[in-house]
């Protein structure tokens, strides 16, 4: 009895599930991801947001490779950029990544070369996706939410917020009420109040719809937290429903 699965096809060679071969890897979900991403694009679409000022005749790792490799290893816990030397010789993250996995200072490097600009890029790409997703609907329902994400050890942003009595960070989401899909995430300080920055974000977000679907009816939703003067004042402008 077969007990190997095509999970996807990379040009005439199959890319399958198989329990029974010499190397094994623990991370079997990476083919999933991998599945998604195919689908999707989400890293690659992302990936061209982040400028390269690298001397392309000493580039081994693309940006986007790069950006995938650490992207994949969040998703599966590993957290630390140092993990990579547990994974290094894995034969599914060799595969998927399709050659051998930028190390550990590779990965630090990468990660600490984003400037503003890129982190504002990434921001636009993530509200450019939903935009693109809007077409065929009439109105829409944006969600307003902050998360308290519990952190250990000395991370940067990582700070004591008193109403929630922890080091944490105070994520920022911006969600559509119909379909869950993600708007655009930012993370802040720990310290921050729940409204911090988000009128001049949800402003972003409405000005980018607008432009593509003027007549496009915008629904806001938030807890009271988030009532401020320049977010009435900012739906007075785009005559947004509350």
């Amino acid at each position: 009895m077969s007990i190997k699965n095509t999970v996807f096809y990379r040009g005439k060679k199959s890319i399958s599930v198989n329990f029974s071969a010499e190397e094994i890897s623990s991370d079997g979900s990476l083919v999933l991801l991998e599945k998604l991403e195919r689908q999707h694009r989400i890293i690659r679409h992302l990936s061209s947001f982040i400028l390269d000022n690298r001397n392309p005749l000493q580039v081994t790792h693309s940006t986007y490779k790069l950006l995938k490799q650490r992207v994949f290893m969040l998703m599966q816990g590993y957290e630390d950029a140092n993990d990579v030397h547990h994974l290094q010789h894995d034969p599914l993250y060799k595969d998927i990544l399709e050659g051998d996995l930028a190390s550990q200072p590779t990965i630090f490097r990468f990660e600490n070369s984003l400037s503003k600009d890129a982190i504002f890029g990434l921001c636009y790409g993530w509200i450019d996706m939903y935009v693109s997703s809007l077409k065929g609907r009439k109105n829409i329902i944006i969600d307003i939410d902050g998360t308290d994400d519990p952190t250990h050890g000395k991370q940067q942003l990582s700070m004591f917020n008193g109403y929630y009595g922890q080091f944490m960070y105070n994520e920022l989401f911006f969600h559509d009420g119909d379909t869950g899909q993600i708007i655009v995430p930012v993370l802040r300080p720990g310290n921050s109040h729940s409204n911090k920055w988000y009128v001049g974000i949800l402003r972003r977000i409405i000005a980018r719809i607008r432009k593509v679907y003027p007549e496009m009816k915008i629904i806001i939703r938030a807890d009271s937290g988030f009532s401020s003067a320049p977010f009435y004042q900012l739906a007075d402008h785009y005559n947004l429903y509350l």
